[in-house]
């Protein structure tokens, strides 16, 4: 929209409050700072919500792979010639043995249930979710047949375990006897201890070397399932459909969509959802800008009739007064987009803030599965907020730019 230099001075003029129009510049701050408070909220909601799916992507499939290759019975006997296969198949970047096993665990007379993760020793070193993670002891101590195991942060706290205490794993899988099977029960050393950020994983992994987990478990050379990682994880199904023939009768490949089906379903549910509500709220600033428009247009009528007299047209007249919606709703945008990267910069503290003055537990990560608030803005995101916030204020200055084009200055000024 393209102002001549007389409309751009009438605009801004109606911008600025004049002579007993303190009520007009009032509601037109309050359409300001609607319009700014539902951009901001979108943003901070939309980051969060991403931020959210992104660890939560990130760190389980960083711990479980885009895809599992699972033996029916738990166990995966031709597991070689599986790996060897799946890395050669095009798209998948690795492959690689996993054992893992619900068992029990005991240390200082407390109980609990984990979670047994057997690895090759290069792939608990390098794994990208535990390297950097370690907040005790150190990785580098857990090697085949050295009796030492990681643990996670939460499951140490509930263990009362530390580096260098003693815990113990408790398998159903033990020996026969006349009377029964007796469990097998197996003491090892805690070498490490992570905090990954996920609370269930904290609280329930032990890491040990793959040749000490097929002690544990008596698999001999067997594996549990072969993890896979793909180029494109959103095609994960498509790449590794070649290996159905070879796993048929020994297996199912399970992806990362099947693993967690419910929790993504429902987060990307809730951020539709969250998207359209907070939309309502830019939506009522949008209704705050026409009302304010309104009787800013009640308020002009005199003074458009004089420049109709004087040779405006009516289209300038629509261009005016849209400029001036145009221009509150752009000023709330601005304010909008500032009001959020504030707050998402200084996420995690506000939340502290809000506990520490509330006394509540606002980010309780047996809830919330993450430890920390996360956030991840989308470029293209924040665009489409400005662009349906940009939308919505146009079409609301249409209706009052209307009315002021179409004043008839000979009605107005009649009584003159």
């Amino acid at each position: 929209m393209i102002l001549n230099r007389y409309e751009k001075m009438i605009a801004k003029r109606y911008l600025l409050p004049g002579k007993g129009e303190g009520f007009i510049f009032v509601v037109a701050g309050f359409s300001v700072g609607a319009v700014a408070l539902g951009v901001a909220a979108l943003i901070i909601v939309m980051s969060v919500m991403n931020g959210f799916r992104a660890e939560l992507f990130d760190k389980i499939v960083g711990l479980n792979g885009h895809a599992i290759i699972q033996g029916y019975d738990g166990r995966l006997a031709d597991w070689q010639g599986i790996a060897e296969a799946a890395r050669k198949t095009p798209g998948v970047q690795s492959a690689t043995p996993l054992i893992e096993q619900p068992l029990m665990a005991s240390a200082n007379g407390r109980v609990e249930g984990v979670l047994v993760r057997g690895n090759r020793l290069e792939d608990i070193r390098e794994n990208p979710v535990l390297n950097g993670k370690v907040v005790s002891g150190d990785l580098k101590t857990i090697t085949p047949g050295s009796g030492r195991v990681a643990i996670g942060a939460r499951l140490a706290e509930t263990l009362g375990a530390f580096p260098g205490a003693e815990i113990s794993l408790i398998s159903p899988e033990g020996r026969s006897t006349p009377v029964g099977t007796v469990p097998r029960i197996v003491s090892y050393t805690v070498g490490a201890i992570f905090e990954v950020g996920i609370f269930e994983y904290d609280k329930a992994f032990v890491v040990m070397p793959m040749e000490d987990a097929q002690t544990l478990l008596m698999l001999g050379d067997q594996v549990g399932m072969v993890e896979v990682q793909v180029d494109n994880p959103d095609k994960v199904g498509p790449t590794l459909a070649p290996l159905q023939p070879l796993v048929q009768g020994k297996g199912i490949i399970v992806d990362w969509r099947q693993m967690n089906s419910a929790l993504f379903e429902a987060l990307e549910v809730e951020r539709i959802a969250m998207f359209v509500v907070l939309c309502i709220i830019i939506l009522v600033a949008a209704f705050n800008i026409a009302s304010s428009l309104i009787m800013l247009v009640r308020a002009k009528t005199r003074d458009i009739a004089i420049l109709r007299t004087m040779g405006a047209s009516r289209k300038s007249m629509l261009k005016v007064f849209m400029t001036v919606g145009l221009t509150i709703g752009a000023i709330g945008i601005v304010i909008g987009v500032i009001l959020g990267s504030i707050f998402l910069f200084f996420r995690q503290n506000v939340v502290n803030f809000i506990q520490l003055v509330t006394g509540q537990n606002l980010w309780d990560p047996s809830v919330r599965f993450l430890s920390e608030l996360p956030s991840r803005t989308d470029p293209f995101e924040v665009l489409a907020i400005i662009l349906v916030t940009l939308v919505l204020t146009y079409l609301a200055t249409l209706f009052p730019a209307r009315n002021a084009a179409a004043t008839d200055p000979v009605q107005v000024l009649r009584y003159e």
